[in-house]
């Protein structure tokens, strides 16, 4: 998979994704990064890539002219080995808040194409031109695109083939049908006077994923409730939710 990110900043994109597993998958080649730096499309002597904002106000505008002809130099180069229409993100808190299922349907793309803003932000024409996708990390604000862009290609990479060494693991994590992921233990077996749960030593693997199901409805009720309502649930959890959600109505009760 191939991520290109527009940035003012490619060094911290580099160096924010060359640890760890995307590290270790752009070494072998599963991923690819091309960071490319907006400065270098600018017609400014100073290479300068902003400028005050027309009608007054606080702050810069990144102008459209070096922002758009950076990403057509993406797209020349995309276009030359793939045909398909590329998605452009722009990393902005007015977009569709990013979760698991849009990383889902994002790591099936051949490439995708990043651009951070910063300033106040982008010229609309360029926006409306070139961006196909408006994303947000949150209901917050940010310096700049960088981080929620490296957050994005995180989330996004872990699902793509071959990069998890457990190929299992992107599949039965946080968020798999909608649930909050199940409590993990390892060794020692006791640790200051705190057990390892008896079932996870019992070696019945049946009754290991019947618990973990379980664990991750109790986890996903208390903490995050609001995921229950696309919840994939079969008839006999939807019974045990039901006994927990009574059992939890009795308490504020109390």
């Amino acid at each position: 998979m191939n991520f290109h990110v527009l940035t003012l900043f490619p060094e911290m994109i580099r160096q924010g994704l060359s640890a760890s597993i995307t590290g270790r998958a752009l070494e072998k080649g599963i991923l690819q990064l091309n960071t490319v730096d907006i400065r270098d499309f600018s017609e400014n002597k100073h290479n300068r890539v902003d400028d005050y904002p027309y009608g007054g106000g606080a702050g810069m505008v990144m102008a459209p002219g070096p922002v758009v002809r950076a990403y057509r130099s993406v797209k020349e180069r995309i276009e030359a080995e793939d045909k398909k229409t590329t998605r452009v993100i722009y990393l902005t808190p007015q977009g569709k808040v990013f979760d698991q299922s849009m990383a889902e349907e994002l790591s099936k793309e051949e490439n995708l194409i990043f651009l951070c803003g910063h300033y106040e932000g982008i010229d609309e024409r360029a926006l409306e031109m070139i961006v196909t996708d408006n994303i947000s990390i949150g209901d917050y604000v940010l310096t700049g695109g960088e981080i929620p862009a490296m957050v994005m290609i995180d989330a996004i990479s872990r699902l793509v083939p071959g990069v998890l060494n457990n190929e299992t693991s992107a599949e039965f994590e946080t968020f798999q049908d909608n649930l909050l992921e199940y409590p993990q233990y390892t060794r020692p077996e006791e640790f200051e006077g705190k057990k390892v749960p008896e079932v996870l030593l019992s070696g019945h693997h049946a009754k290991i994923e019947e618990w973990r199901r379980e664990q991750s409805l109790l986890r996903t009720l208390k903490n995050r409730p609001d995921m229950l309502k696309k919840a994939v649930l079969t008839e006999k959890e939807k019974r045990f939710l039901h006994t927990l959600e009574q059992k939890t109505d009795r308490l504020d009760e109390a």
